[in-house]
């Protein structure tokens, strides 16, 4: 056999079916198959689907701290608030953490309160004293600066 005597295949009896014209997609061309995706009928609303589209898949356990922050009561508030000289959470109504913003000049005696090394010093040096001292986590707001709408109703009462 040489080169010479090879004869090109015979052509094909059936044409390829053509599928997908148009598009550089190739097979479907963006089409999708045959099935229940391609049927009409209803889909997910525009405005459903994209919102869904935006929101982060959030998988995993998550931390969350698991007490909350303190809120906070500073030196120039705190002669207000201690009008005994004793200042306990019993006497506040809820665990605050004390801050060192103002001056105070009265001895004042803090109780089971966590308490900011400014705030100690300025206590001690008018004459105060701490007395079982608890570590806080972290203060938040302070209060008597803000208050909220259901403290300015209670007030009114």
């Amino acid at each position: 056999m040489n080169l010479s005597q090879l004869k090109p295949n015979t052509p094909r009896k059936y044409s390829k079916p053509r599928v997908g014209r148009g598009g550089k997609r190739g097979t479907m061309s963006g089409k999708g198959q045959k099935g229940q995706k391609s049927r009409s009928g209803r889909r997910m609303r525009p405005a459903e689907r994209d919102l869904i589209q935006r929101l982060p898949k959030l998988r995993g356990t998550k931390n969350k701290p698991l007490e909350a922050a303190l809120p906070v009561l500073n030196l120039k508030d705190l002669e207000r608030v201690a009008q005994s000289g004793v200042v306990s959470e019993k006497i506040l109504g809820r665990k605050v953490k004390i801050l060192g913003d103002g001056e105070i000049k009265k001895p004042v005696t803090i109780e089971g309160l966590p308490v900011s090394k400014s705030a100690k010093e300025k206590i001690e040096a008018a004459g105060g004293k701490i007395v079982a001292a608890v570590k806080a986590i972290k203060a938040a707001k302070v209060i008597g600066a803000t208050k909220t709408v259901k403290a300015e109703k209670a007030e009114a009462k």
